[in-house]
This record gives C-alpha cells, sequence and structure tokens, in this order.
C-alpha cells in the first residue's frame, strides 16, 4: 500500500467501501504517526451494534483514541449535520489531537470538505408523514432537479429530499446549491481514498457474516429483539433485519447468510459509485 507524505498535523481522511480495510488502516496511522480516530460510518454512531456494523473493538479501541463510535442510543435522530456539528466541535479544540476520520458514509465526508446547507429540522408530524408514504410516491412528488442529483434507490436520501421539499417548500437542491464555505478543504487535510478489486472485496463480505456470527452478533439481535423497529435508522444497518428474521424463525441462518452478504455487496457497489463520482481528488490507495 503506497501512501501519500504524511505530515505531523494535517487531519486524516480515509474513506472506502465496507470490509476495505479502512478501520485497520486508521489505527496503523494513529499508531505510527499519532492521533485520534473518528468515525464516519452512519451505522457505527448507535451504542447498539458493535459487532454486527464492525465498529471497532474493544482490543482496537485500547491501541488507539476512538471519537464518535456507539455514543448514540438506538432511537436517537442523527444526520450528516449532526455529525458535522460534532466534528466541528473536535477540530476547533485547542486541545484536540490530530484527527483520523475512517468510514464509508460518503455524505458525511462531502459535508466537510464541501460544505453543507442550512436546512432547518424537519418537523416531527412531517418525518411522520414520510414514513408512511411509498418509495415511488416520494420520488413522484419530488421536484425533477432533486431526483437528478439523488441516488432514487436509496430510501433515506429520498424520503429526506421530500421532507426538506414538504418542509420548507424549497427542493433539496435548492438549498444544497445556497452551501456555506466548507469545514474542512480538501487543500488542509490529507485525503485517501480506499480502492479495491471488485472479487478480493466480495470476498471478504462473504467471509464477514460468519466472523460477524463467532464475534457475537446473535448476542447483540437477543439483546434488541423486543426494542427492534425497522424505520428507525439504527436498525437498518445491514445484518440486522436478516438476522431478526432469523431469530422470529421466519428465514434460516443460511438464507440470513445469503440475504445480508447480497445487501452488504450492493452496498459496496453504490458506495463504489459514490466515491469514483466525488473523490477523484482525493489520493487514491489501490489494495489490490
Amino acid at each position: 500500500m503506497k501512501l501519500p507524505s504524511i505530515d505531523q498535523t494535517s487531519p486524516i481522511l480515509i474513506a472506502g467501501p465496507t470490509a476495505s480495510g479502512k478501520s485497520e488502516l486508521a489505527l496503523q496511522l494513529a499508531e505510527t504517526y499519532g492521533g485520534v480516530i473518528v468515525n464516519a460510518d452512519a451505522s457505527q454512531v448507535f451504542d447498539c451494534w458493535r459487532v454486527i456494523t464492525a465498529r471497532p473493538s474493544a482490543a482496537d479501541e485500547a491501541r488507539a483514541p476512538h471519537l464518535l463510535y456507539g455514543h448514540k442510543p438506538f432511537d436517537a435522530a442523527y444526520s450528516a449535520g449532526h455529525w458535522l456539528r460534532e466534528i466541528k466541535t473536535l477540530l476547533e479544540s485547542e486541545s484536540h489531537e490530530r484527527l483520523i476520520i475512517v468510514g464509508g458514509t460518503g455524505l458525511y465526508f462531502n459535508t466537510l470538505t464541501k460544505g453543507m446547507a442550512d436546512i432547518p429540522a424537519t418537523p416531527p408530524e412531517i418525518r411522520a408523514e414520510a414514513d408512511q408514504v411509498s418509495l415511488s410516491k416520494l420520488l413522484a412528488d419530488l421536484e425533477e432537479d432533486t431526483r437528478e442529483r439523488i441516488d432514487c434507490n436509496n430510501r433515506m436520501r429520498v424520503q429526506r429530499a421530500w421532507e426538506v421539499q414538504r418542509a420548507t417548500g424549497r427542493s433539496l437542491t435548492s438549498w444544497q446549491d445556497d452551501t456555506p464555505p466548507p469545514t474542512l478543504p480538501l487543500a488542509q487535510c490529507i485525503p485517501l481514498h480506499l480502492v479495491s478489486d471488485k472479487e478480493w472485496l466480495e470476498d471478504r463480505i462473504r467471509r464477514r457474516f460468519d466472523m460477524m456470527i463467532a464475534a457475537g452478533a446473535l448476542e447483540e439481535v437477543e439483546q434488541m429483539l423486543s426494542r427492534y423497529d425497522p424505520s428507525l435508522p439504527s436498525c437498518k444497518a445491514i445484518g440486522v433485519p436478516e438476522l431478526i428474521s432469523y431469530r422470529r424463525n421466519l428465514i434460516s441462518l443460511d438464507e440470513a447468510r445469503e440475504r445480508a452478504s447480497v445487501a452488504t455487496r450492493q452496498f459496496a457497489k453504490r458506495q463504489r459509485t459514490w466515491f469514483r463520482s466525488k473523490m477523484h481528488n482525493w489520493h487514491s490507495i489501490h489494495l489490490r
């Protein structure tokens, strides 16, 4: 793995698809150059899933300090805006170490390095209304410019755009076009994009499910069974719906494995597409 020159103070960003080894690279950089590892993965902010979302283990956390992992309850509202505000606090702290920001949520990195529109919070009643609307109806209600600029297969992104339009009377893209300057421009950090061979990555994804089971994923599901709510972002993490269905005797463990592997591969494909289109100015680190 060939890395660019690493100076003594610049924040380091590490983005890449699921199962590509981002967290281990972050640990190696923290141990070599110093720094605190900061989460940029939307599923890893919740305290209910460590194994299923591949949050750093206790042993990993002993190797270097970690922030913004598992710090929100399972039913908390959390968005890119919440994350960006927390990152700003860390960057503005006079005592903080170098930040090594790592994760697979491209939107988080986009808001950090390109800026984020100051969109008002969605009223609870509008969110509740949106939860009951089908994806096709949400899409049909969006203005054309928004449909052309978002991932129309991603329910969360589509619903967010619908809620903004419904609550403010302006399209999401209209708000985004009024975006203020970024919190952390690329020129002020070391942005690393992990690029992997498709077959290599898919092999790691296929092996991940059994590793997750061996590490205690079923025990996590058992603890959350009575609180599981498929409408919550925390409960949409890949592997959660599949293992809940298994625990409720709706599918076999083999079927859960297959469904989770397919969902993970599809997610990784969407991540790779996002990173290719949004991160062409990052340092590409080829894993194979």
